[in-house]
Order: structure tokens, then sequence, then C-alpha cells
């Protein structure tokens, strides 16, 4: 599985992650336990979901380390990520 992850150590949810990409791929906010099953290709659970514009913000729902995770959905290509806090 190929994806693009960024690690933020301490997010508040008043904290914005504004996410800008070329194309329409998955954008998606995780927690520890969550990437751990993603990774695995287990059941998992994240906020956002497949952005077809740019830009996407999403904020997470509780204080913690969170991983921002960009993914093609199984589709092949590449896709240019920029991602910044608020």
């Amino acid at each position: 599985m190929n994806f693009l992850q960024t690690q933020y150590d301490d997010l508040k949810p008043e904290n914005i992650v504004v996410v800008s990409l070329d194309r329409q791929a998955n954008v998606q906010l995780l927690d520890d336990v969550n990437l751990s099953r993603y990774r695995s290709g287990q059941r998992f659970e994240y906020y956002g979901g497949l952005a077809k514009s740019s830009p996407v913000r999403l904020s997470p729902p509780r204080r913690g380390r969170w991983h921002l995770v960009v993914d093609m959905g199984g589709y092949g290509g590449t896709v240019n990520v920029g991602a910044k806090v608020l």
C-alpha cells in the first residue's frame, strides 16, 4: 500500500490542518491506533475522506498525536500534497 503520512505530535481541536492537493485523493486524519489498523489492512476510523477539490480542512476531535494520511484509494498515479496547521 502506498501512502503519504505526516505526523503531528500535539494537535488540538481548535487546530485546522489545511491540505492542498493537485488531484483527487483520500485525505484522512488518524490517531495512533487507527494508523496501525490502516497499515495492517484492518478496519479503521478516520476523519476526512475522498477529497475531490482542494484545499481540504480537517480538525481533530481531541488533543493528541495525529497522522495525516493521503492515498490514491488503490488507483495508480501520484499526488502532490502540501499541508499546514492553522
